[in-house]
């Protein structure tokens, strides 16, 4: 089957480069100027990526990208930021971005990193497993649901990801690039920040005392581990 992905990008050159090569390599492409249109267009459409640009018109990526989760919407979303701009990356991936990259870039590697994200999203759909549990955690794998002392939390995409590979690997520590590998299937080393803020994410849901961790535990010098 064919993937739809909506680019939605204010610059009309970026939109035609685009564009052109993912439909060279098979997507059916839509595109959007701007965040009202982009929300219109989310919620009308079945979209299997969304690329979103923060810089927009009328609302910017960052209110489209948490418009879409707030309305229960998991599309995967590859937001484009600003070269070297920090606190872009955090603010995109905290209003819920699968992953980012920076500009400019190499059509070359957005495909490569569309394609990861869509692996990773059918690679989701058909894995299922016995139900997981520690302490006051219990994962549902076969309804993708996870529940913090009977309270159904919400959760992105990859931040499920995320803690279902915690829990599948409980007690063993995982460097940030073994998680770039496991969840966003990087083929090679990439930057760090993407999981730190997502373990990040996952701790002011699951940890009482975010401070103090009693589940996701920081390794110094090595990484992470589910205690």
């Amino acid at each position: 089957m064919t993937q739809h992905i909506l680019i939605v990008e204010d610059e009309l050159s970026i939109v035609t480069l685009l564009k052109y090569n993912l439909e060279q390599a098979g997507f059916i492409v839509d595109t959007s100027f701007d965040g009202e249109d982009a929300i219109k267009k989310i919620i009308s459409n079945n979209y299997d990526v969304v690329i979103l640009d923060i810089m927009l018109p009328k609302f910017d990526g960052l209110q489209v990208c948490q418009y879409v989760r707030n309305d229960g919407n998991q599309v995967p979303i590859l937001m484009l930021t600003a070269l070297n701009q920090e606190e872009d990356i955090v603010l995109g991936l905290n209003s819920g971005a699968d992953d980012y990259i920076t500009k400019p870039f190499s059509p070359k590697v957005l495909i490569a990193r569309i394609q990861a994200l869509l692996r990773r999203s059918d690679g989701l759909e058909n894995t299922r497993s016995k139900t997981l549990k520690l302490r006051d955690l219990t994962i549902y794998p076969e309804r993708f649901e996870v529940y913090f002392k009977k309270d159904l939390l919400t959760l992105t995409r990859k931040e499920y990801e995320l803690l279902l590979y915690f829990m599948k690997n409980k007690d063993l520590v995982l460097s940030r690039d073994q998680l770039l590998q496991a969840v966003w299937d990087y083929d090679v080393a990439g930057d760090t920040r993407i999981v730190d803020v997502h373990v990040a994410r996952l701790r002011e849901k699951i940890e009482e005392d975010k401070k103090n961790p009693q589940y996701i535990m920081t390794v110094h010098g090595f990484g992470y581990k589910m205690a």
